[in-house]
């Protein structure tokens, strides 16, 4: 497996890595803290302008078609400047689902205006109880004439608020953990019957649970595609999983980039910190989990593009290593930069927040370790 990119994917690398850093900056991630939906409308209009919200997608629903790779190095790129523009709950996790799982005409009516920009999206699948398990649904849908009605809860839904349709699980059969009877259902988060709790978070980004109280929705509401629902659900979070880890990764590197630069200019005793040597070989350590980390989720991409066998412990192995090397350089981050680390003025800090939501977001190591080990059959 050739883990070199491909010139396009340097193109796609540079293009994105430029576009970062001429229309976003950490002082405007700051001031998004107290915006109402947490991003640039305008800014998700250029990425779409870029062609970056329907790279998966086939040219017929308005995409690029392009694999999982491209969408990791946009995604790292992205996770540099800590971008809080929804690609992960409109397009890795809302998009796929509905490409995956939805029905050619629920595809034509939502991807092509995803791609434009005209459209968000999102997935609600987690619930209180469910502690990353996807196909642990309390949230039941039932007959009701032509249509169902769905009554449950669902919680940690990415930009809820902001999003056009949420696709949620429901279950219409089966015992609360089984995968037969698990259905996905495109609901307008304004209709009767929906409400939407804010839940803050460190990172500032926007997290609802979404209470379904008796919501009614007609029969062309359930995604009814080609690819069982429990199985469009699954390869979805593959996807999404892989993509948070790309932005994880591009997240830790602009940390640890930051701190390098901190250490060669802070001075102790006449001389930059960074010459200690206790500190360069905590640096040392910082960059072989940043490679290690590098190889794990370029590696995911590619199984999945080419759908090989071992694809799913290739995900987990890569959330599970970014999980833990974003948390070591976010911690060692805050104390190389001492007390101005700590204070809400400097921009560190904002990578130490973000690592500590990222970490549990569609698994935490606990839950990616486990999931390696069952698949191994340990």
């Amino acid at each position: 497996m050739n883990f070199a990119l491909s010139e396009e994917q340097q193109m796609l690398q540079t293009m994105a890595k430029e576009f970062v850093s001429r229309e976003s900056s950490l002082r405007r991630v700051r001031s998004l803290r107290e915006d109402p939906i947490g991003f640039s409308r305008e800014i998700w209009k250029k990425m779409a302008g870029l062609g970056w919200l329907g790279m998966t997608l086939p040219e017929a629903l308005g995409g690029q078609h392009l694999g999982e790779v491209e969408t990791v190095v946009v995604m790292e790129e992205l996770g540099r400047g800590l971008m809080p523009e929804p690609m992960l709950a409109s397009v890795l996790l809302g998009g796929n689902v509905l490409l995956l799982g939805g029905s050619e005409a629920q595809q034509r009516e939502w991807l092509p205006r995803l791609a434009q920009g005209e459209a968000l999206l999102s997935l609600g699948y987690l619930e209180r109880q469910s502690r990353y398990d996807p196909f642990d649904v309390a949230t039941s849908a039932a007959r009701d004439g032509s249509g169902w009605v769905l009554n449950g809860q669902k919680t940690f839904v990415p930009d809820a608020e902001a999003a056009d349709r949420i696709v949620v699980t429901a279950r219409t059969g089966g015992g609360r953990r089984d995968r037969e009877g698990v259905a996905l259902f495109l609901i307008d988060p304004n209709a009767t019957g929906v409400s939407l709790v804010n839940i803050p978070a460190m990172d500032w980004r926007k997290r609802f649970e979404v209470n379904l109280d008796n919501v009614r929705v007609d029969d062309e509401a359930r995604l009814a595609g080609e690819l069982p629902p429990d199985m469009a659900l699954a390869d979805t979070l593959e996807r999404a999983t892989v993509g948070l880890s790309a932005e994880m990764l591009g997240a830790m590197n602009e940390a640890f980039r930051m701190t390098l630069e901190y250490l060669k200019t802070r001075k102790q005793f006449g001389v930059p910190i960074g010459s200690f040597q206790a500190l360069k070989h905590r640096c040392a350590d910082q960059f072989v989990q940043t490679e290690l980390a590098r190889s794990s989720v370029y590696y995911a991409a590619m199984c999945l593009d080419e759908n090989m066998p071992d694809a799913a412990i290739a995900v987990s192995t890569a959330k599970a290593r970014c999980n833990d090397a974003f948390h070591l350089i976010a911690n060692e981050s805050i104390q190389m930069h001492g007390g101005i680390g700590m204070t809400d003025e400097h921009d560190i800090g904002f990578f130490f927040k973000r690592a500590r939501v990222a970490e549990v977001t569609l698994g935490d190591s606990t839950y990616h370790r486990d999931r390696y080990a069952r698949l191994k059959e340990y």
